[in-house]
């Protein structure tokens, strides 16, 4: 294991990756974020995701994914890590995972996200839960939106909890932090050659999802998860949904009505 570095203990560079995991600040600070498991590493990978560091477990062999997944990166610096300190990395009180992977945190740029005539783009306002992001990342990805933008002050989108509700998604469509609407604006402004409608998601909408055109280029927007929209991005929409519901539930949980609303609009493009 020549050129493999070795840590034993909860030296400088542990506590970094360690404060990682909860800390924002440190992680924008380092410019890096933890990713563990098969699929999310692999997609990384395959999708061209700067890896910095691959942290493997000292004390076991590597098993025929990991080394195929080494041979790939040639160049990246490898450690092996005592068990006990890289569960504490995968935050697992069981086995630590096999391999956890350094990644470069990459710029928020609103321009990562490509323009088409076939535009569907999410934003999430004022997001507090990093789970609920990850979902909605997650089913932007499976219905065929090209990214993810978190406006306002808002949970992470590389808050660890996030990147593993994304189950890899993540790594297939940009996801970009905006302070506020007013970039976001100015960016779709910037678009004026794919005329794109924003389009509000609310329970007092005076529409209903279904009689929407969606065919249209599109910006979604899904409000915070206890107080909706903003002011500012109410006033920004060219339109408010509803989606119809029964029951006696009085509205859906932010990341399922993203679903819902992301399911029509692939159902509309896709009999188009």
């Amino acid at each position: 294991m020549e050129g493999v570095q070795r840590i034993s203990s909860r030296n400088a560079r542990f506590q970094v990756w360690q404060a990682s995991l909860t800390n924002r600040t440190k992680r924008q600070r380092a410019g890096e974020f933890l990713v563990q498991g098969v699929r999310p590493i692999s997609l990384a990978v395959d999708n061209g995701w700067p890896v910095r560091t691959v942290i493997t477990d000292a004390s076991r062999p590597l098993s025929r994914w990991a080394q195929e997944l080494l041979q790939r990166l040639p160049s990246v610096e490898r450690v092996a890590m005592a068990p006990e300190l890289l569960a504490e990395l995968g935050e697992k009180d069981e086995a630590a995972p096999e391999l956890v992977a350094v990644l470069e945190l990459p710029p928020d740029d609103l321009d990562r996200i490509p323009v088409r005539p076939d535009f569907l783009g999410v934003v999430f306002d004022r997001p507090t839960g990093p789970g609920n992001i990850g979902s909605i990342i997650r089913s932007a990805d499976a219905f065929g939106a090209h990214g993810v933008i978190v406006t306002g002050h808002a949970a992470d989108v590389y808050d660890p909890k996030a990147v593993r509700a994304t189950t890899g998604s993540l790594f297939g469509i940009p996801a970009v932090r905006a302070p506020s609407q007013r970039e976001v604006i100015e960016w779709v402004r910037r678009s004026a050659d794919v005329p794109i409608v924003v389009v509000g998601t609310d329970e007092h909408g005076s529409v209903d999802v279904f009689d929407f055109d969606f065919t249209q280029p599109t910006l979604l927007l899904i409000g915070n998860e206890t107080s909706g929209l903003s002011a500012g991005w109410r006033e920004a929409a060219d339109q408010l949904v509803r989606i119809p519901i029964t029951g006696s539930a009085s509205s859906l949980n932010a990341a399922n009505a993203a679903t819902a609303v992301l399911y029509e609009v692939s159902r509309q493009r896709s009999s188009v």
